[in-house]
This record gives structure tokens, sequence and C-alpha cells, in this order.
């Protein structure tokens, strides 16, 4: 963990809890898609004179990098 105050902790996890495993699995795959979403946007705004292709290219190795962190 980062040390960061989080005053919600206990109430998301609770949340959690209450789930059935299918929504908490809908939950992550919704979590994920917006990750990859905002930092899609994030190249974008970066790279904003790249082509969609060279930015999509960038995208994908930087993905590769952190699924790949302890290799």
């Amino acid at each position: 963990m980062d040390g960061k105050p989080r005053p919600n902790h206990r109430q998301y996890l609770e949340a959690l809890k209450r789930m059935g495993p299918q929504r908490r699995l809908l939950k992550a795959f919704e979590l994920s898609r917006m990750a990859r979403e905002l930092f899609a946007h994030g190249l974008r705004k970066r790279f904003p004179t790249l082509s969609e292709e060279d930015r999509h290219r960038i995208y994908l190795e930087r993905l590769a990098k952190c699924h790949n962190r302890n290799s």
C-alpha cells in the first residue's frame, strides 16, 4: 500500500462482500475497461499529433510491460 488515507475503503470492502460472485466479476471487468479507457485517453492527450495506429502501438507496448513486470 502507498500509505494514503482511504476513509471509504472499509465500506468498499463491505459492498464487495454483499455482491455475489458473478456481480463481483462483472465489476472487475467494468473497472478493467475503465482503466484501459483512461490509459488510452492519457496517451491521446500526451501524444496528440501521433496517428491512431502509432498511439495504439504505444498502448500495446506499455500494456505488455505492465503485464510482464515480474518477468
